[in-house]
This record gives C-alpha cells, sequence and structure tokens, in this order.
C-alpha cells in the first residue's frame, strides 16, 4: 500500500496485488478476519495498523450511489414475498421504470447481492436498471435474520449462518415472483456479483425458461449441468480473479460442447469485484463497459 492515498478515492493501484488477493480471500469467508489482520501486518508501516488497511479496503457506503432514490424517472418500493422454506417473508427492493408504454411494458431482472444482504450498492444498481428501462428486483437473503444490518461484516457473519439450500430457494422465489408480476412483459432475466453470480448460474440451471443471465464473477456450475441451461449467458469475469477464473475452462467447455449461447468478457488487470464502486477494486472503465454490456444483453434477449 502507497503513502498519502487518504486525501482522494483509493483504487487498486495504491495496493500490493498479493493483499487485494488477502482481502478477498477473507471477504469470501476463506480465512477468518484474525488471520487477515495477521497477515496484513506486513503493510502496516508509518503507523499504519493492520485494521486501518481493512478499514481502506471496506466498501464506503458514502459513495453507493449513481441513482437517486428520488429520481424522477423511477419508481421504487419495498415489497415481501413468501419464502418456500416457511421462514417467513422475503423482503425486497422493487424498482419500477416511472413511464412506459403499457402495450410495450419492460421486462423484470432479479439482481442479486453479494455475501452480505442487500447493501447500498446492490440497492443501487436495481435503480440503475430500472432508470434503464427494466422493472428490477432485489432481494435481502438475510431477510428471515432481520434483513442487512447496515454493515457488511457483520452481514456476511450473518448470510454464512444461514442454510445455504433455504437461502437459495429465497432467491429462486424470488424469480417466480417475478415471472407473476404485472406491468412487465413476462419475461424475466437475472444479475448478480460474487455469491449472486453464482446464484444466476443456478437460476440457468432450473429455470430452462429464463430469458437472460449476466453473472459477474460468479461461482460456475458443474460441466453436468450445463446441458440444463437455455438462458443466453453473459459472463463478467476479472482477469486478476484466480480464485474463480480457475473454474471458467470447464465451464466454457461445457458451454461449447453443448452449444449454448453466451458471451464471455475477462476485463484485463481488474479484480473481483470491480463492479463495486464502493471499494477500491473499483475499476470505473472496465464497470462502465461491463453494465452498458449487460444492459444490451438484456435489451437484446427480454425485448417484447
Amino acid at each position: 500500500m502507497t503513502e498519502a492515498t487518504t486525501a482522494r478515492r483509493l483504487t487498486a493501484a495504491d495496493f500490493d496485488q498479493e493483499l487485494l488477493d488477502l482481502y478477498d480471500y477473507y471477504a469470501h469467508g476463506k480465512i477468518s478476519k484474525r488471520e487477515f489482520l495477521d497477515r496484513a501486518g506486513k503493510w502496516a508501516v508509518g503507523g499504519l495498523t493492520a485494521a486501518a488497511i481493512l478499514g481502506t479496503l471496506a466498501p464506503n457506503y458514502a459513495l453507493a450511489q449513481q441513482v437517486a432514490e428520488d429520481d424522477p424517472d423511477i419508481a421504487e418500493s419495498e415489497i415481501t414475498y413468501p419464502s418456500p422454506d416457511g421462514t417467513g417473508d422475503v423482503g425486497a427492493y422493487l424498482v419500477r421504470p416511472a413511464q412506459f408504454d403499457p402495450e410495450n411494458p419492460p421486462a423484470a431482472v432479479l439482481v442479486i447481492h453479494e455475501n452480505r444482504g442487500l447493501n447500498p450498492y446492490i440497492r443501487d444498481v436495481v435503480r440503475r436498471l430500472a432508470k434503464a428501462g427494466f422493472v428490477a428486483m432485489g432481494p435481502d437473503g438475510l431477510s428471515s435474520l432481520g434483513g442487512y444490518p447496515g454493515s457488511d461484516d457483520k452481514g456476511r457473519e450473518m448470510q454464512a449462518t444461514l442454510d445455504q439450500a433455504a437461502l437459495l430457494n429465497d432467491f429462486f422465489a424470488g424469480f417466480e415472483y417475478l415471472t407473476q408480476l404485472e406491468g412487465t412483459n413476462g419475461k424475466v432475466g437475472a444479475t448478480g456479483f460474487c455469491y449472486g453470480g453464482g446464484v444466476v448460474n443456478k437460476l440457468a440451471v432450473a429455470y430452462p425458461e429464463m430469458a437472460a443471465g449476466v453473472p459477474f464473477y460468479g461461482a460456475a456450475p458443474s460441466a453436468e449441468q450445463v446441458a440444463a441451461i437455455e438462458a443466453p449467458l453473459m459472463i463478467q469475469l476479472a482477469a486478476l480473479d484466480q480464485r474463480i477464473n480457475a473454474m471458467w475452462p470447464d465451464f466454457q467447455k461445457a458451454l461449447e460442447q453443448n452449444d449454448k449461447r453466451y458471451e464471455a468478457h475477462i476485463y484485463p488487470g481488474v479484480n473481483h469485484g470491480f463492479h463495486n464502486d464502493t471499494t477500491p477494486r473499483y475499476d470505473e472503465a472496465a464497470a462502465r463497459l461491463a453494465e452498458e454490456r449487460m444492459v444490451a444483453w438484456f435489451r437484446t434477449y427480454m425485448a417484447a
């Protein structure tokens, strides 16, 4: 980590790649916070502590708004739908375009969060998609525990305690909710980030009727499962993301062997989480290009 970086927005260039990889392991539960702090100590120089380094790498949600909640082009609401596992209702953030042609209603997009609940960054992605002309919904997988707690560290701990099959079923139920939602053209796609990217791939396997999917750096399905996929997929990957990219060759081979419609974009020089504009791993150029491609993909495959 370089010195004198706190007066401006930090970027990945301010950190050693080894430290960014270490944070990725911590953020995804591969190592404990204590282990991260112990191993990050080698970068603690000039009065900078390992805890302070962790703080600089963590999300800053003061940055998490590209589309304001009161943007006149959108209409937001907080809704619930039943959890299929009897754990109560799932809370979700539903945002619609404020104006649309009732003779040509918009398609719907399910937005699936990372491994920490429906945080401000994901809510902003929901608004961005609504502003682009889709009905967008982001469920909160932490609903059974009271919802996103306002802290990613706490949210990560909470999500890890959940029955993972039940959590997945809550997102599946969100997809089914959107297929029945009035005011749409009946087509439903999905995008997700990190954990959510893996859920998009699982949705594609489970729901051949899914209109399109755009997983961002998500875990790949098994080669055997790929045969069930019918949705056209746009796979968004970060070139420096060794953990997720290790799954890509087998996934790509299975997509090719099964003659599936897909595009893959591997963004050079960027890290896992490059789309998240609240952390130093954010890469503005790659994130904007990835988002433009996502919107175009949904427009291509989900128009009325």
